[in-house]
């Protein structure tokens, strides 16, 4: 196998499948007996108990109480694994000599006995380390920051064991991990702000600290001494996690020793259960300290864990709190809004300031809102589009956008970060922050790029140089923290909430006016029904009047029974209109692929005797098909081409133009144009009303709801109708409709 080959396999993940906790051997500086049952039978031995204890255990036949001699300890041993404690400490003389005594339970029923050298001195003991424990606590109650707290952790574990140096060591979420606090002397380096990669402690390491908060390696120039087992217990390796003589890693051995460091003692910090960082002691000659020392320095690091922990979560809920308000405060706005989104442009600071972002878009529908310093409304979109086609969760985070969508490099200006909420399950609507890209120097103990060295001897080495080693890190913004991706969330549910009452209302409001508008049309048709009787009696008896008794009726008279004849002809055409108008609401729709060319024909042939006499220069291009229902369609082109031949009258020629395309949306546009009298555009919005004139019924007859019933017609179709003109300069009159493949 070549080098290339080996580096191949041996890559950085044998770290992370290292069965590190079965060993199969402990460090030297102590021995470990694991016994069985209530005689406490020894069935494990180091291989250096003989000659450490002064007596030699026959593995299946040798009882603890044999090798210690001391019956108190299988008696406390006994009371112990009654109860629950995870461990027991104990002092015991073993001939000549005193030890400390550890125990803990293990696989399969097994329990490890642990015997280290007691200390001759008595400067170890509870009452001479008790007043600095308490003027270490006393220390951190006062002290309201991190670092703060880093470095006086570490100089008083110092100045209790004695080590070279001592750092404070913070875990990132992959692992990799960042001194945050140092007290040393001058016999090793300052690794303060350094960051370390995440191979440095692989996962299965951390898992270890986790469950065992202290580890001491007293020479890392140690052979290891293995573990002997009598046949019947010795099937499967035997598990050493919480072991305080485990044997560690060779990797690890190696690289304290290009470390430069030659004795190592590790203490636990954590938070909730989860390893927060470590307490990393190092020394540059071989240094063993002692159990109870140790446990002080445990107790140390629950202390330094515990005001950690309360002072990340004070901060933690200070920050909730003023999110909390932010929040609050756009939801008060948001409840008096129609659209949500007008609310978080009257508040633009709060609606940053819930993220701390540098900008902020909100898009519904085809609706773009932004505030601060955002992509161009192009790049937002192209952003919301890849969150719709890669299917991301209903709050997406990243402090790197371009790591997941490349094309967001060019614009990192801007929007490094995305924080983005999806408030609608049926359409594209999100709220989006983002965040600058944030270019910032990493200061590594070596280059995290080549963590390991040469590979021989079929395993990985560690790495040699631990030199600082600088990375410039761009395309990234600042980090987005639990907090801001909760107050995000917590958003989310609130204008979903919103949206949601919102609709309800719209829907209750929607059926009231179905319910009015049928109310209404019912209302109007029997109105106009009974109207229509009348006013042709009126006009018959006008006309028989003026039959019998024209010839002996003055001037004056008969100019009377004309007008009253007139008169009753407009209203009876204002009611047939009326009528026609109520009944577009009632009659439904049977829509089929229409010729628009034929409707535009029959239009012009019904319209004949408008043209009469006239000079009219006609202007009828091919139109596109149509989904429609010929009979209505026909009814606004009729009465389209007749307000034009109408407005026109006073032209010579009069030129009307009749066009259509398939628009950028899809629909197909149909137009209307003319040059005759035109309108002021100031009053466009009245065109389309019932009963709307811009003009005097003396100049152009008419009932006024030509237009509006066109518009009924186009929106029933789901279309839109509008007019553009000009006072003297004719006017165009659009609208559109699917398409006839629709």
């Amino acid at each position: 196998m070549s080098d290339g080959e080996l580096t191949d396999l041996v890559d950085l993940t044998a770290c992370d499948r290292e069965p590190i906790h079965i060993p199969g051997s402990i460090q030297p500086h102590g021995a470990l007996l694991g016994i069985v049952g209530a005689e406490h039978t020894i069935v494990h031995a180091s291989a250096n108990a003989a000659a450490f204890l002064g007596v030699a255990p026959v593995l299946g036949r040798t009882r603890l109480g044999e090798v210690v001699g001391d019956g108190r300890l299988e008696a406390d041993i006994a009371v112990w694994l009654a109860g629950d404690q995870a461990t027991m400490l104990r002092s015991v003389r073993v001939g000549e000599h005193c030890f400390n005594v550890v125990t803990h339970r293990g696989a399969d029923d097994v329990v490890l006995v642990e015997f280290e050298e007691a200390p001759d001195s008595e400067t170890h003991t509870l009452d001479a380390l008790y007043p600095r424990l308490r003027h270490f606590i006393e220390q951190l109650q006062n002290l309201s920051e991190i670092a703060a707290l880093a470095s006086t952790a570490a100089r008083q574990v110092r100045e209790l064991t004695g080590f070279d140096r001592v750092l404070i060591y913070r875990f990132d979420e992959d692992g990799a991990g960042t001194v945050i606090g140092e007290d040393r002397n001058d016999a090793l380096p300052a690794y303060l702000d350094l960051r370390f990669p995440g191979s440095d402690i692989p996962k299965q390491a951390r898992e270890l600290y986790r469950l065992n908060r202290t580890r001491i390696i007293p020479d890392a120039l140690y052979q290891p001494v293995p573990l002997l087992a009598h046949p019947d217990y010795g099937k499967e390796p035997l598990d050493l996690t919480h072991s305080v003589l485990r044997s560690v890693s060779p990797v690890h051995v190696e690289y304290m020793r290009n470390m430069g460091t030659h004795a190592s003692m590790s203490v636990s910090i954590l938070i909730e259960g989860e390893l927060w960082g470590l307490i990393a002691c190092h020394n540059a000659e071989a240094k063993r300290v002692p159990l109870q020392l140790r446990g002080a320095c445990d107790l140390l690091g629950q202390v330094l864990a515990a005001q950690m922990g309360a002072l990340i979560r004070t901060q933690e809920i200070g920050k909730r709190v003023r999110l909390k308000s932010l929040q609050t405060e756009l939801l008060s706005l948001m409840a008096q809004e129609d659209v949500f989104s007008d609310a978080l442009l009257k508040n633009p600071s709060a609606w940053r300031g819930l993220a701390s972002a540098d900008g902020a878009a909100v898009i519904v529908g085809q609706t773009l809102l932004a505030s601060g310093a955002c992509p161009r409304e192009d790049q937002i979109r192209e952003i919301v589009s890849w969150l719709e086609e890669t299917k991301a969760p209903d709050v997406f985070a990243t402090d790197a956008l371009p790591d997941h969508m490349p094309s967001a490099a060019a614009f990192i200006d801007k929007a490094a970060g995305v924080l983005a909420i999806t408030v609608s399950e049926m359409h594209a609507s999100y709220i989006l922050w983002f965040r600058p890209e944030a270019v910032r120097t990493v200061n590594w103990s070596g280059d995290p790029r080549k963590p390991a060295g040469a590979v021989s001897d079929d395993r990985l080495h560690p790495r040699q140089s631990f030199e600082i080693w600088k990375e410039q890190v761009r395309g990234r913004s600042l980090p987005w923290d639990t907090a801001e991706l909760e107050a995000a969330r917590e958003l989310r549910a609130a204008v979903i909430a919103i949206v949601l009452r919102q609709a309800e209302e719209m829907a209750s409001l929607s059926d009231e006016l179905q319910r009015s508008n049928k109310e209404l049309e019912a209302f109007s048709y029997s109105i106009s029904h009974d109207l229509r009787a009348p006013f042709r009696h009126i006009v018959g008896y006008a006309e028989l009047l003026t039959e019998r008794e024209g010839d002996k009726l003055d001037p004056q008279s008969g100019h009377y029974l004309e007008s009253i004849k007139t008169a009753a002809i407009s209203a009876g055409r204002l009611v047939d209109d009326l009528l026609g108008f109520s009944h577009l609401g009632r009659a439904s729709l049977a829509t089929s692929p229409t010729d628009m060319d034929k409707l535009v024909t029959e239009a012009r042939r019904t319209l004949e005797p408008e043209t009469q006499g006239r000079h009219i220069d006609w202007k009828v291009s091919a139109l596109p098909p149509a989904q429609a229902d010929p009979s209505l369609v026909r009814q606004v082109l009729v009465n389209l081409i007749g307000n034009a031949l109408k407005y026109s009258r006073g032209r010579n020629p009069a030129v009307i133009e009749v066009s259509g395309r398939i628009g950028e949306d899809g629909q197909a546009v149909y137009t209307v144009r003319d040059n005759g009298v035109g309108f002021d555009m100031a009053y466009a919005g009245k065109l389309f009303g019932v009963f709307q004139r811009l003009h005097r019924i003396e100049e152009f007859e008419g009932t006024g709801i030509g237009l509006a019933i066109s518009r009924r017609i186009v929106e029933r179709h789901r279309g839109r109708i509008w007019a553009e003109g000009a006072v003297g300069q004719g006017a165009a009159f659009h609208f559109t409709l699917p398409p006839a493949d629709a």
